[in-house]
Formats: structure tokens, sequence, C-alpha cells
């Protein structure tokens, strides 16, 4: 990743033109705004999902049958560029977000192009506050009293880099890595971290 654009927008139809217009080099094509998006998954060099509702996003990725054709893209090789919701979804399952489910997917099953699941904008709970609302550690450690894959809280400023089979942690602020029956692990920017969360799926 070169860099980072940060693009402020009401509506997902701006920020595709907002982002077009920065990134005038690159042919750029929304599936939302296509009439064929598997057509457009299938010309894609390279497939990025942003944020939003997790809930609402898979649900769309349902409706429109596209969880495959993006399984399918990404195995034969295209980079997956996740963004919040857009990571929630790159693992086994959206069971970890903090989102409102304010939609009914069919499933909480996602893309499942890691083994791991993915909880973007970690917050390390805080001793001095007041607030009586569980914390993210405690929501993870409930999901793994019922589940058995591992869970990467990915503070602010960091990210995932999966390339030739390792499993990089990158950025500035580092990980927390959650798993059943162990206690949680702080991780620094630079570790290979699939001894700890599996390795990609025949990526």
């Amino acid at each position: 990743m070169a860099g980072a654009i940060s693009i402020k927008c009401k509506s997902r139809s701006k920020c595709f033109w907002a982002t077009r217009e920065r990134l005038s080099c690159y042919a750029l094509e929304s599936a939302h705004a296509t009439d064929n998006p598997k057509k457009a998954i299938d010309r894609a060099d390279a497939l990025f999902i942003g944020g939003g509702n997790t809930f609402r996003l898979l649900k769309a990725l349902q409706d429109r049958e596209l969880l495959e054709p993006i399984r399918r893209k990404v195995k034969g090789g295209a980079p997956y560029i996740g963004s919040s919701a857009g990571s929630n979804v790159a693992g086994p399952t959206i069971k970890t977000t903090k989102d409102m489910p304010i939609v009914q997917p069919r499933s909480f099953d996602s893309l499942g192009l890691v083994p791991f699941q993915i909880s973007p904008h970690y917050l390390d709970p805080d001793p001095n506050s007041t607030h009586m609302r569980e914390t993210q550690e405690e929501r993870i450690l409930q999901f793994l009293e019922e589940n058995e894959t591992p869970v990467v809280g990915i503070r602010e400023g960091a990210w995932i880099l999966i390339e030739n089979g390792a499993v990089m942690l990158k950025g500035e602020t580092g990980a927390r890595i959650f798993r059943r029956g162990q206690a949680p692990v702080d991780v620094k920017t630079g570790a290979e971290i699939s001894g700890l969360v599996g390795g990609p799926n025949g990526n």
C-alpha cells in the first residue's frame, strides 16, 4: 500500500466519484453502480470493499450473489483490500462486528478469505472509564465462549498484509489477538502472526 486517501462522503455514490477523482490514474468501477457487478468483478485487477454497516454490506453481497465471485477472484490472485466493514467480511463470519443489526442477512457467513475473525477499530479497555458498557475485549471473549475461531483486534492505524503465505501486521499501533482458552496477546507492528491465527486459505 503506497498511501491512504481519506474522503468523507454522505452517500456511496458521492464516495465513489470522489475516490475516482483522487485516483484518476486508475480505472475505477463501482460494483453497485454497474448493471452487471459480477462481470465488473471478473474484469477487475484488484478489489476494494469499504466501510459502512457490516450487516447491510453482507446482505447486499448475498442479495447480489457476489460472495462467490469475490472469493473466486481473490483465489485467482487478485488483491483484496478491505476497510472497516470491508475487513469484517473478509473473515469467516461477521460475528465480531460492532455494528447494529439494522438488516438481517441470510446468514453471518462471509467471504472467508482468511481463517480468522477480524475486529477492526479495536479499542483497548480504559481502566479509568466510568461507562458501564461492555468493552470490545469482553465481547470478543464472549464470542470465544461459543466459537473456536481466533480473533484479531486491529487498532486504528494498523492493517494486515497477506502475501506469499505470510500474515504480516503492518502500520503503527499493533493488534490484540484472542484465542479460545488462552490469554490475549498483544502483537507489535512487523510481526508475522500466522502461527497465532492461521495462514491464508489457499490465497
